[in-house]
């Protein structure tokens, strides 16, 4: 071992980034928790958090009064809430499914199968990150508190999903891309079809990328009897997947039609629908590398979900700009 290059850190999990900033650079104590909220593996503070550009971006794209300052607390605000969110849903996610982590080769080196945290810590965890993400809904209007306080039931029966059904990725979808609909409704006070389209795209969107993320663990899962898409399509699967991106650009499209009036501007509209081509291109380069016989190619593929999602989010940002 090179003497100028610290020790690997005994607790890391087995599907974190090397080098990631946990790993190397948080407090030691800090770790474990950081750890049962993926703070080490950031792909998934994405995911929660792009739906949310997406329904700011479409809105004030939609609004005839354009955008204001509030939109960029909106914006921030999302960011801080995705993080902390996606965290306590991990930590909840792993506080119920500790006994499968522990049969999984992938997540037994999670902190709770691994023994790094307790389950009396991690419900602890989980509050502290529950209260702080309500200080940042509680300066949101009315109608987006509801809202966030709605998304709280997704969140709880997503991690039972996989016993119960072969869909669990679409409890996921349903959970992930809330914040499509909470974003819209703090920059607008109210929902109409243009957000639920774009919420829908979301859900297709996410049975996408977590079907290639599931066929990881198709093995171990089939073993120990839970459930996913990548076992319901097996071999079919790229056939699956190319119905979810069409499902997902079509209805990006059609929501940013419902949203945008044509009568002044046609640009703005026309910047929204490329936000959809290029989703769309960037699902269809995935399909064309997937091979869901090799885990890595999965989880590379995966994590390119972070640009998809990024190209949507500029397209609806110019557009909103416009």
């Amino acid at each position: 071992m090179n003497p100028e290059q610290p020790p690997p850190d005994q607790g890391r999990v087995a599907d974190a980034p090397a080098q990631n900033w946990v790993d190397t650079r948080a407090p030691a104590f800090t770790r474990p928790y950081l750890r049962l909220s993926r703070a080490d593996r950031p792909i998934g503070t994405w995911l929660l958090l792009l739906p949310c550009w997406w329904g700011l971006g479409l809105a004030v794209a939609a609004d005839p009064a354009g955008g204001s300052l509030f939109d960029l607390w909106i914006m921030a605000g999302s960011a801080l809430g995705a993080f902390l969110m996606r965290g306590a849903g991990c930590t909840w996610n792993d506080i119920s499914d500790r006994k499968i982590d522990a049969k999984v080769a992938r997540t037994r080196s999670r902190p709770l199968p691994s023994g790094q945290v307790s389950v009396r810590g991690a419900l602890a965890w989980l509050v502290v990150q529950v209260a702080l993400s309500a200080l940042i809904l509680l300066s949101f209007n009315g109608f987006a508190i509801m809202l966030g306080l709605a998304a709280l039931l997704p969140v709880a029966i997503y991690p039972f999903a996989k016993r119960f059904t072969w869909w669990p990725q679409v409890f996921l979808g349903i959970a992930f891309n809330w914040g499509a609909l909470l974003a819209w409704a703090a920059h607008t006070g109210s929902l109409s079809l243009a957000p639920v389209l774009l919420y829908l795209s979301g859900i297709a969107w996410t049975l996408f990328y977590d079907t290639i993320y599931a066929h990881q663990d198709k093995d171990d899962d089939a073993l120990i009897g839970v459930k996913s898409t990548a076992l319901l399509f097996g071999d079919a699967t790229k056939k699956w997947l190319l119905g979810f991106q069409i499902a997902a650009v079509s209805l990006m499209a059609l929501a940013a039609i419902a949203a945008i009036d044509l009568e002044d501007n046609p640009v703005p509209l026309l910047v929204a629908l490329l936000a959809a081509w290029g989703f769309g291109m960037h699902m269809m380069w995935q399909l064309k590398r997937l091979d869901i016989n090799d885990s890595t190619n999965c989880l590379t593929l995966f994590r390119a979900n972070r640009d998809a999602g990024l190209i949507v989010s500029a397209f609806l940002g110019l557009s909103a700009l416009l």
